[in-house]
């Protein structure tokens, strides 16, 4: 009985050494494999870390060249409406030297009109026939100078008998006139003219006071 009961006791220890052993190396297995996960999950966050520093760089630099885009775009839309104003001032100033290229030589020749319109002036009765057959031929130039000048819309500056402007006009003395309302051309002692919507000459008058 005894011999049976320690050979019992030996099969119990040793069950029991075996069970104890067998846990023992499941835990360190466990151990093991927890460790390879716990390694494997360092990996993994660094490895999101340096994508996370990357993506987080590429996003900066994309943002770096959105802002460069919309500079060098505002900076190219300035340049064209800078340029389209400049073209619009040439082309404007072109139209006007067209539109005005003229001028000068109305200006030259007003003087000449003038003369003209002096000599008309005289009293044909008069003067004998030679003469008189000299002022008709001044009579027949100074049309054909006026037919030029309207040709060219270069007109007369209309003022006789209304409000004085001082835009178109110069006063050089102010008269007395009966029935007249002050501030009126009553005499245009030389003609003022226009070149289409431009003085080239103001007009000399006298005005009522």
């Amino acid at each position: 009985m005894e011999e049976e009961l320690k050979k019992k006791e030996k099969v119990n220890a040793e069950d029991l050494k075996q069970e104890i052993k067998t846990e023992v190396e499941e835990n360190l297995a466990d151990n093991k494999n927890l460790d390879k996960d716990s390694l494997n999950h360092d990996k993994e966050n660094k490895k999101d870390k340096k994508l996370f520093k990357k993506d987080t760089k590429l996003l900066a630099e994309i943002e770096d060249l959105k802002k460069k885009n919309d500079e060098l775009m505002n900076k190219f839309l300035y340049s064209q409406a800078e340029f389209a104003n400049f073209k619009k001032r040439k082309e404007q100033e072109t139209a006007n030297m067209l539109k005005y290229s003229n001028m000068d030589i109305a200006r030259e020749l007003l003087p000449v009109v003038d003369n003209f319109e002096r000599a008309i002036k005289l009293d044909d009765s008069n003067l004998n026939d030679e003469l008189s057959k000299f002022l008709d031929g001044f009579k027949m130039i100074y049309s054909h100078l006026v037919e030029l000048l309207h040709k060219f819309e270069v007109e007369e500056i209309d003022c006789l008998n209304k409000e004085f402007d001082p835009n178109f006009e110069q006063a050089l003395m102010t008269v007395k006139a009966e029935g007249v309302e002050p501030g009126i051309v009553v005499e245009v002692l030389q003609k003022g003219y226009m070149l289409k919507d431009k003085m080239i000459r103001p007009a000399l008058v006298k005005v009522s006071e």
